[in-house]
């Protein structure tokens, strides 16, 4: 992830008036800009058994299959020039198909699914591709503004060859009507790049009679940057 230069139209603002948490989280001074080497000191690569052959699986957690809709999720992670990025740590975090997180903090009176933990993890392999196995996740409500519900999204978190490196993001699915009003997808300023958050249906990525297949290719730099910090 060397060359992270980015067009100012991709990325959502940290404060956005649709998005209300915004207002309390947004840096209210102006950043400090580090020198481009800072970028580039590598840190501790992630080492290959960081990562287990059954991280990429999040409907294996205990054995059980969970509740839901399985899907494969998979795709490239690209630089500006479209090239591999290699051996890059790729996790993600979602709901189930209820719409609930397995985390504390969600209160959500939706059911918990107790074989599905919602996280998994992976790395890229040699020509930048990553693979999660999953299922498709609900809608749920939020108190953003009235009638408030997030669409389907799974995050990601992508980690390059240093910590200040670390990039997030969300994967939409296509067709979602929820989409149209959502703040957090709406906060990107450029069209052409909120669609890049949007995963396109592949079900050759699937697996046939078992699992749907989405594919969802992130590029970290360029003309063509899928958008971060959301």
């Amino acid at each position: 992830m060397n060359d992270m230069t980015r067009p100012a139209t991709v990325d959502p603002p940290y404060g956005f008036a649709g998005y209300q948490s915004t207002r309390w989280r947004h840096p209210k001074e102006s950043l400090i800009e580090l020198p481009r080497s800072a970028l580039d000191i590598p840190g501790p690569l992630v080492p290959r058994a960081f990562v287990r052959d059954a991280d990429n699986d999040l409907t294996r957690a205990t054995g059980h299959l969970p509740l839901g809709e399985r899907t494969i999720v998979a795709g490239r992670v690209l630089d500006a020039d479209g090239r591999p990025v290699r051996d890059s740590l790729v996790e993600i975090w979602q709901a189930n198909a209820s719409g609930r997180y397995h985390h504390p903090g969600d209160n959500h009176d939706a059911p918990l699914d107790p074989n599905f933990h919602g996280w998994g993890r992976t790395l890229t392999d040699a020509e930048g591709w990553y693979r999660f196995i999953t299922i498709v996740p609900g809608c749920y409500p939020w108190q953003n503004h009235p009638y408030a519900w997030r669409p389907r999204h799974i995050h990601f978190s992508l980690l390059g060859n240093a910590p200040v490196q670390r990039l997030v993001t969300q994967m939409y699915f296509p067709g979602d009507p929820l989409l149209a009003i959502d703040p957090i997808f709406n906060s990107v300023p450029d069209e052409a790049a909120r669609a890049r958050m949007v995963s396109q249906l592949h079900l050759e990525t699937g697996i046939e009679e078992v699992a749907t297949g989405y594919r969802f290719d992130i590029v970290l730099a360029g003309a063509k940057s899928t958008p971060m910090g959301i």
